[in-house]
């Protein structure tokens, strides 16, 4: 059902209600930086993408026809700013802030319980940061944005069974390597 309401919302800002994309904002924004997080590794970065691909799905509204989702449409779009940012840096290690996600997973955990989540969080990213940028995205499309694999397909511009065989490949060196960092 949300996924019709943004899409009527995309539509309407299409058609000139501006003020329509306020609300998409809201919804979308968080988890936008996310991805972007989760690629980049950069949250000064990650918020700067954020508000470009906000500026660009004004910029091309135009090319929004409401077929599909939109969130398909609005990663869409991110992939094409995550891949101006890296060229513009192109940075190849990644380096994650682990101290801001260690303080919103902790949030009212004892100490020591905080410390594990802590440590098995900085095993993950480490993980994650040793996949190749392929398998990241599909990862973390799937698994931290929670797209359906159609989406997924329509953001990479391929089909849902390849998009199937390379997030099981992607969780398969995922467990490798993080099988290898916790020994």
């Amino acid at each position: 059902m949300d996924s019709l309401m943004d899409n009527a919302l995309m539509l309407k800002v299409r058609e000139g209600d501006l003020d329509k994309m306020g609300l998409l904002f809201e919804r979308y924004h968080r988890e936008l930086f996310g991805f972007l997080y989760h690629m980049s590794g950069q949250p000064d970065g990650s918020e700067d993408m954020v508000q470009t691909v906000f500026y660009r799905m004004l910029k091309y509204r135009h090319t929004f026809t409401g077929e599909g989702s939109f969130r398909a449409w609005m990663y869409h779009l991110a992939r094409n700013v995550l891949a101006d940012f890296r060229q513009k840096h192109k940075r190849s290690a990644q380096q994650y802030d682990l101290a801001n996600y260690a303080e919103k997973i902790a949030g009212g955990l004892a100490a020591d319980e905080a410390l594990h989540k802590e440590q098995e969080l900085a095993a993950l990213r480490e993980a994650l940061a040793s996949l190749s940028p392929d398998y990241r995205e599909v990862l973390v499309l799937s698994r931290f944005q929670e797209l359906k694999y159609e989406e997924i397909a329509r953001v990479l511009g391929t089909t849902e069974g390849a998009v199937k065989v390379r997030v099981h490949r992607a969780m398969q060196e995922l467990k490798k390597f993080f099988f290898s960092i916790e020994q």
